[in-house]
C-alpha cells in the first residue's frame, strides 16, 4: 500500500477537519460553560437580637453555618452559542484556530488513518476475506493512540485557539496563528505545555479510532451482508452517521476533560486549576454534575456524523 493510505487519508482528514470547524469550536465553548463561575463566599450574615432597640449597637448573633452563595453562569445551546459568537466576535471567529485544525489533521489523522489501514491489510483473515471486529478495535486503539501522541501540539494550540474569543480581552492569548501559539507556548510555558493533556488525547484518539473506524466497517459489512441497502452512498452515509454517534458517545467524557486541562493557564506562583485529568474530573463532576462531561454533545455528535462522511 506503500504511502497511498496516508495520503488519502490526510487530504480526506484535513477537508473534513476545515468543513465542519466551527461546530468543533462551538463544541469547546460549550465544553468550558461553567467551569470559570467561581464561588463568591459571602460575609457570614449577622441576627440582632429580638430586643436590640432601632439606633442603637446592640449585640448581634453569627450565623457560622450560612452556606456561601455561588455564581451561576447560564447555560446556553449550540444554537444560541453560535449567534453569540456571531454576533459579538464576527463570522471570521467561527474559523478561529482553524490553522491548527490543518497541522492537527496533517499529523494526527494522517497517521491513524494510514496505521488502521496498514493494520486492516495485515490483520484481515486471508482464508476468508474478513477482518474481525475484534482486530478492528485493536487496530483502531493502536492507530489512534499513535497519531494523537504526534498531534497533541497542534490539538493543544487548536483548543486554546477556539476558546479565546470567550475570555475578556486583557486575558486573551490572541495567538496569530499555530506557529505563533507553539512558539510562545515553548517561550512562556516551557516545551512540556506542548503536551500537556497528552494522555487524555491519546485515549480519546483511541476511543473514537476504534471506535468510529470499527463501528463503520462492522455496521457497513451488516448493511449489506443483511441485504437491507447494497454497496453505495447511502450505506456509505448510513455507516458514517451511525459510525459518528457511537464515536461521540463513546469519547465525549474524556474530551470535555481533555478541552479543560489543556486550556487551563498555568502561572508561576500560582496553583493550576486541575493537578491532571482525574482532579479536573471530580471538580467538574462535583461543581457541574455528571452530565457536565456530555456538554458539547450536540455539536460534537453534529460534526462526527458529516466528520465520518467525508473521511470515508
Amino acid at each position: 500500500m506503500g504511502a497511498k493510505g496516508f495520503v488519502e487519508g490526510g487530504i480526506a482528514s484535513i477537508v473534513a477537519g476545515c468543513s465542519t470547524h466551527p461546530l468543533d469550536l462551538i463544541k469547546v465553548r460549550m465544553q468550558l460553560q461553567g467551569e470559570s463561575a467561581p464561588a463568591v463566599p459571602v460575609s457570614n450574615p449577622t441576627l440582632r437580637p429580638a430586643f436590640a432597640y432601632n439606633g442603637g449597637v446592640g449585640s448581634t448573633v453569627a450565623m457560622p453555618h450560612a452556606p456561601p452563595q455561588v455564581a451561576t453562569v447560564a447555560k446556553s445551546g449550540p444554537v444560541s452559542v453560535g449567534l453569540k459568537i456571531y454576533q459579538t466576535e464576527g463570522v471570521s471567529a467561527l474559523f478561529s484556530g482553524i490553522s491548527a485544525t490543518v497541522l492537527r489533521q496533517t499529523l494526527y489523522s494522517t497517521t491513524r488513518m494510514g496505521l488502521y489501514e496498514i493494520f486492516r491489510n495485515k490483520w484481515t483473515d486471508e482464508a476468508t476475506g474478513t477482518f474481525p471486529l475484534t482486530r478492528k478495535i485493536t487496530a483502531g486503539l493502536l492507530a489512534g493512540g499513535i497519531g494523537a501522541a504526534v498531534g497533541n501540539p497542534a490539538d493543544v494550540a487548536m483548543v486554546r485557539m477556539q476558546a479565546d474569543g470567550r475570555l475578556p480581552v486583557a486575558q486573551r492569548r490572541n495567538y496569530k496563528s499555530v506557529g505563533d501559539a507553539i512558539t510562545r507556548m515553548v517561550k512562556q510555558e516551557g516545551v512540556t505545555s506542548l503536551w500537556r493533556g497528552s494522555s487524555l488525547t491519546v485515549n480519546r484518539a483511541m476511543i473514537v479510532t476504534a471506535s468510529q473506524l470499527a463501528s463503520y466497517d462492522q455496521f457497513k459489512e451488516t448493511i449489506i451482508k443483511n441485504g437491507v441497502m447494497s454497496d453505495g452512498l447511502g450505506t456509505h452515509v448510513t455507516a458514517s452517521f451511525a459510525a459518528g454517534f457511537v464515536a461521540s458517545v463513546a469519547s465525549n467524557p474524556v474530551d470535555v476533560i481533555k478541552t479543560r486541562v489543556m486550556n487551563m493557564k498555568v502561572e508561576e506562583g500560582v496553583p493550576p486549576p486541575y493537578k491532571g485529568a482525574v482532579d479536573c474530573a471530580l471538580k467538574t463532576v462535583r461543581a457541574e454534575g455528571p452530565m457536565a462531561l456530555y456538554k458539547g454533545f450536540i455539536p460534537t455528535i453534529s460534526r462526527q456524523g458529516p466528520f465520518t462522511v467525508v473521511l470515508f
